[in-house]
This record gives C-alpha cells, structure tokens and sequence, in this order.
C-alpha cells in the first residue's frame, strides 16, 4: 500500500537564489501548495519583485551564499519572519563555461565559492535546526552533470559532483532523526543559466516549472534521487554498469559530449556577464574569459 503524502500546507520553505529560474518557479509551486515562503537573493531588488509577483506572504531577503554571516542572517531573518525553517532549498549556483585550460582561476573560484561552500553553508545552517527538531527536508539542486562529466565543463561538473557526494554523505549521517535530504538532478532547463545550449538526442529540455513540480512531489513523499524528467533515472542506471567505451560512445551518439561544448556564446554573453558579478568579493577573471556589455 502505497504511503500516504505528507502534507505541506503551512510550512516554512526557504530557497536561494529564488529572484529568478528554478528558484522563482520553485516558490511560486510552493506557495500554491499553501507554504510560507522566503527567497534569498544576491539581487535584492529582484528578489523583492519576485517575491511581489509570487504573493501568497512570500518575502524576500538579501542573501551571498558565499558568506556565512550573510546565510546565517538569511536564515535567522526567515525564521524570525515566518517560523522555523520546514524546507531549505539550495538551489543558488552558476554555470560559466569553457574549455579548462582556458579557464581563469577567478571564474572557477566563483564556481566553488557558489556551487559548493554556498550548499555547504546552507545545509550546515539548516540540519544543525532540523535534526533537533527531529523534522526537516533539506533539498539540494544538484545537475545531471553532478553524475557525468561533459567538456567545458570541468569545473562546473566537478561542483555539481560535490553536491550529489555531499548529499548522499549526509543521507547517511542523518538518517532516523527524521530529517529527509534529496538531491535534484536535472538535465538542461530552460533558464538564463542554461541559455544557448544545443539539445541533446533523446533527452530534450526542461522548463523551470518542471523542476519545481518535482521538488513538490519530493516533499509530499520524500525520495533522495529526483530525476527531471524522471525517464534520466533509468538511463543512469544503465549507464553505471556499462563499461566507460560503452559510456562514453553512447554519449557521443546521443550528443550529450556537446551539450556544454557547443553553447551559443553570443546567446551566452548576458548571463556568463552576470555570473561574473554573482560574487561580490571577488573580482570579474581576466580577458579573453570577460565579456563587454553590448553597445
């Protein structure tokens, strides 16, 4: 007998970079559902008009993942607005791509400052409530990549690698405290991150809303591997036991060796110009790897 969904309707649900893509769609999903929501954003302004636009009490909070005085207040304004946090969802993080040995090392210290030390913060901030309480989801977007290596890629790979280890670690670590991890893994969506990418054979794009729906059906019956769309899990199974030929000459029937290879960098140029500002103490990498605003 199947269980029956957990209900959701009144809890806390915190999110990082929730002013725009998955974390915006994610919100507005949640706050259907009849959660209290807060967005934490890097751009305040722009978590303040999502935040506007998603209603239902939902606020917003100013929010560098990087900084663990900044999360901490993040997490404390939230709590000390809505309640104790039911739901923290990791979802901050950029993709700047490249070939690696033209990567300048301050892209990829972004990289690890964001996608890795900003979920490490939040999930240290939000177990270390949770597992007293003996209730809590911590939910942590990693990436299909975070099970695969594509090229230009390497760093951010490597990052999404870390969340998924990390998570399963901790999987570990927690269980019977009642507190649930999942880990969301999807393919390319359809958000600025993802711009210009080629599509792939057989696996095509997915719209933040998926995700988000994803993320919902995750808290009402709490799975660790979230798969968008679901039909990748089977594949990953499959491909943890073929032989790395077999891997990677699949993968290159299917294309998926030039789904970070081949992006558009022209469609690119906005946001690889926004993710260089996405840390504040640390300063855009040197050229060729800049980009000029468009005249």
């Amino acid at each position: 007998m199947a269980k029956q969904p957990r209900i959701i309707v009144g809890q806390v649900a915190a999110i990082t970079g929730g002013a725009r893509g998955i974390g915006k769609a994610t919100a507005r999903a949640l706050v259907r559902e009849g959660m209290r929501v807060a967005i934490g954003d890097l751009d305040l302004a722009a978590a303040q008009e999502a935040a506007e636009q998603i209603g239902g009490g939902t606020i917003a909070l100013e929010l560098n993942v990087t900084d663990p005085d900044s999360f901490a207040a993040f997490v404390d304004g939230v709590e000390e607005q809505l309640g104790p946090i039911d739901v923290l969802i990791n979802n901050a993080g950029i993709m700047q791509l490249g070939p690696f040995l033209a990567e300048d090392p301050a892209t990829t210290r972004r990289m690890i400052d964001i996608n890795i030390f900003g979920v490490h913060y939040g999930s240290m901030l939000a177990l270390e409530r949770m597992v007293p309480r003996g209730r809590g989801h911590l939910i942590n977007i990693a990436s299909a990549a975070g099970k695969a290596g594509y090229p230009h890629g390497a760093t951010y790979c490597g990052t999404k690698h870390y969340v998924v280890g990390m998570s399963e670690a901790l999987r570990g670590e927690i269980r019977g405290t009642g507190v649930e991890i999942s880990v969301v893994m999807p393919v390319v969506v359809h958000t600025e991150l993802g711009s210009g990418l080629p599509t792939t054979r057989g696996v095509k794009q997915v719209e933040p809303e998926d995700v988000a729906a994803e993320i919902v059906s995750a808290l009402k019956q709490p799975r660790f591997d979230v798969f968008v769309p679901r039909s990748v899990g089977p594949l990953n199974q499959v491909m943890a036991v073929v032989p790395r030929s077999g891997r990677e000459a699949l993968s290159r029937a299917l294309k998926a060796d030039q789904v970070l290879s081949g992006a558009d960098p022209n469609i690119r140029a906005a946001y690889e110009l926004r993710a260089q500002r996405s840390e504040p103490g640390l300063e855009p990498g040197a050229a060729p790897k800049e980009l000029e605003e468009s005249k």
